[in-house]
Order: structure tokens, then C-alpha cells, then sequence
């Protein structure tokens, strides 16, 4: 087989970037002559994250549906008409010979040109609630991989494959990495550690239950590390000391998960694809800032088998610090949860989705 061109399309949170950039390395591995080229969207984080991934990007000047009456929507349909156009400049240059979408602004214009020149896709669906952008290209996909039973609610049933999201596969091994963690840290390897993620752009509202009881870490005498996100982060960057490790954004993941004996965590698809390899006690803080919910119907699938504990966004300040102390010295408990999440890794998924490429590509 000649080497494969491959656009692979969408991003706006790591959700959707770094099971991309998995699904990359994956293709890369199997072919280490294909040519892979990112479409993002202008202004996002794929356009920083991806270029240091090592792979090329092109933006499109393209916006989401913004949730309050705003200028931006009225400027939506002009958008979607120039980055329809910007897409199709881009693939009548590269001539890839198919794409993969992972959901996103870019997803949507680059999807839809390829179907309208019969350019075959697929789609990876990471959340347990499908998004907009994959339900309206559904129909043209050679296949849709998904990560969670009962997906066809969503798409049709007969282009589903379940493989699981892609992780990053440095991130999650983590054997024999713990005291290394501690040392890159520069933390005590003999204080219990909790580890608190707010996703790749930080969340304000765990950031704020956190930064407001932050003594009571101190009191237990508990580790902290801390990603807040760039925009909280210079609220709280004054604040490390001995026991409390906080950085805007945590590139070394695997020390950091390495380090943890409790996440905190938002129940983004990726995230929580992350903590079941990891099989580490988790509570989650679902956003409610994201379309039909699906973090809470994410979250809510784990803790519905007892692999998660669920504290809702809006009880958040009243209860994530004690919850997480009380769950830090239930030993029982921790080890319950941790058994329990590892149980529903889902291992290899970039694996699975490169192989069904090669065979789209063989026909």
C-alpha cells in the first residue's frame, strides 16, 4: 500500500485534540511515511497543541453556537460559508485519500466537503451523548467509533464500532513512576497526594471551591497538585508552598497521575478514558457548560457501577474539599473505586481505529 494521506479534522478542548493526536501516532506506527495534515479551528488550542504534537496544522475561520444572544451568532452563517470554502482549498491541495473527525468546530466543514467529493470519513465519537457536529455527518460515514454502549440513540446502528477513546499512551503508563513523581514535583513521596484537573482549560468553579478551603489541605497536611488552567492561574500562582504543586496546564501527566491517590477531575470523555487505565479513585465535577450535558450522563455512567463519585457543579464549593478529605481517609472505599474504574478500560482504541482505516483504504 502507497503511503496514505490523512486529514484528520475538529479539537476546541484536549476532549477532542489528544485522542487526535493519538489516533495520529497510532497511523503514524502502522506508516511511517503517511502524510498527516490537522484542520483546526483558528484562534483554538489545536492550533498550539498539535504543531507540538509534530504534526502540521491548517485553520479555518470557524465558531461555535454561543449560549447567550451574542453578536457571534448572527455572524455564524458567514463563517460556516467562508470555512466551507477554506476546507475545500485545503483538501483540493492535500488530495487526502480520508479523513477522520474527533468532533469540534473544524470538524464540520471539513466532514461535509469531503462527503459532497465523496472523500471517505469516519467519525470518533468520544461522550456517552453524541455531539451535533458528528450526529449531522453521521449519515456519509464509512463508520462512527464510539466509546459507550447504547450509541445508537444517536447513529445508525450499523456503522458503530465500539473501540473505546483514545488515550495518550505516555500519559497513562505509570508503573513504577511514583517516586520519580514526587521527585519531579518536589514533593513529600510519604503525604497522601490529591490531584486536581480541571480539564485543559481549567474549570472555574472547582478551581474556586479549591482556592476558598485551601487551608483545610493544609491542616490534613495533604499534597496538592493543581492544574488551574492559564486563566485562573494568576489568582492562585502566589499560593505554592511545601505541600501545594500549582501550574497552569501539567504537560508530565503520567507524574502526575503517578503522584495522585485521589482525582479531582470534570468528566470530559478523554479525562475520564484516562482515569479508567489509570484505576485511581475519582470524584468528578461534571461541567454544566457543555451540550445536553453529556459530562453529568458521562460521569453518571461510572458511578452507576460504582467506579466514581459524582458531586454536581453546583454543590461543588458547599462540598468538594470535605468529600474529597472523607474519601482520601476511607481506604476501603479508594481501593472499591479504584478496582471498580479499571474494570471499564477499554484498552488500545487509536489501535483498533487505525486497523479499520487500513481496511477503508484496501477497498
Amino acid at each position: 500500500m502507497q503511503s496514505p494521506r490523512i486529514i484528520i479534522s475538529g479539537g476546541g478542548t484536549g476532549g477532542h485534540i489528544f485522542p487526535a493526536i493519538a489516533i495520529a501516532n497510532a497511523i503514524k506506527n502502522q506508516f511511517p511515511d503517511a502524510l498527516i495534515l490537522f484542520v483546526g479551528a483558528k484562534g483554538r488550542m489545536e492550533m498550539e497543541k498539535v504543531p507540538e504534537a509534530g504534526y502540521p496544522i491548517q485553520g479555518l475561520d470557524i465558531a461555535g453556537i454561543q449560549r447567550s444572544l451574542s453578536l457571534q451568532n448572527f455572524l455564524l452563517p458567514i463563517k460556516i460559508i467562508k470555512s466551507i470554502k477554506q476546507a475545500t482549498e485545503i483538501i483540493n491541495k492535500f488530495k487526502p485519500d480520508l479523513a477522520v473527525g474527533v468532533g469540534g468546530y473544524a470538524s464540520g466543514p471539513l466532514l461535509f466537503v469531503c462527503g459532497r467529493k465523496g472523500i471517505p470519513y469516519i467519525i470518533q465519537e468520544q461522550n456517552s451523548y453524541a455531539g451535533l457536529t458528528n450526529k449531522l455527518l453521521a449519515s456519509r460515514a464509512s463508520f462512527i467509533a464510539v466509546a459507550y454502549e447504547g450509541m445508537e440513540k444517536f447513529f445508525p446502528a450499523n456503522k458503530l464500532k465500539i473501540f473505546g477513546n483514545p488515550v495518550r499512551e505516555n500519559v497513562v503508563r505509570i508503573d513504577n513512576k511514583r517516586e520519580e513523581a514526587f521527585k519531579f514535583f518536589n514533593l513529600d513521596s510519604s503525604k497522601k497526594t490529591i490531584l486536581i484537573i480541571g480539564g485543559s482549560l481549567g474549570a472555574r468553579t472547582i478551581n474556586r471551591s479549591i482556592h476558598e478551603r485551601l487551608d483545610e489541605f493544609s491542616l490534613r497536611d495533604v499534597n496538592i497538585i493543581w492544574q488551574t488552567g492559564k486563566y485562573y492561574f494568576e489568582q492562585v500562582k502566589n499560593l505554592n508552598s511545601n505541600n501545594f504543586r500549582i501550574l497552569p496546564f501539567i504537560k508530565e501527566m503520567d507524574f502526575a497521575y503517578a503522584a495522585a491517590d485521589l482525582i479531582i477531575s470534570r468528566a470530559g470523555a478523554t479525562s475520564i478514558s484516562e482515569l479508567c487505565v489509570i484505576g485511581k479513585p475519582v470524584i468528578l465535577v461534571p461541567s454544566p457548560n457543555v451540550a445536553e450535558d453529556h459530562q453529568t450522563k458521562n460521569a453518571q455512567y461510572l458511578v452507576d457501577r460504582s467506579a466514581a463519585v459524582l458531586i454536581p457543579d453546583s454543590e461543588s464549593e458547599n462540598r468538594l474539599v470535605q468529600d474529597s478529605l472523607e474519601l482520601l481517609n476511607d481506604q476501603t472505599r479508594c481501593l472499591l473505586l479504584g478496582q471498580n474504574i479499571k474494570k471499564l478500560a477499554l484498552l488500545n482504541a487509536a489501535d483498533s481505529i487505525t486497523n479499520e482505516l487500513i481496511n477503508l483504504l484496501k477497498k
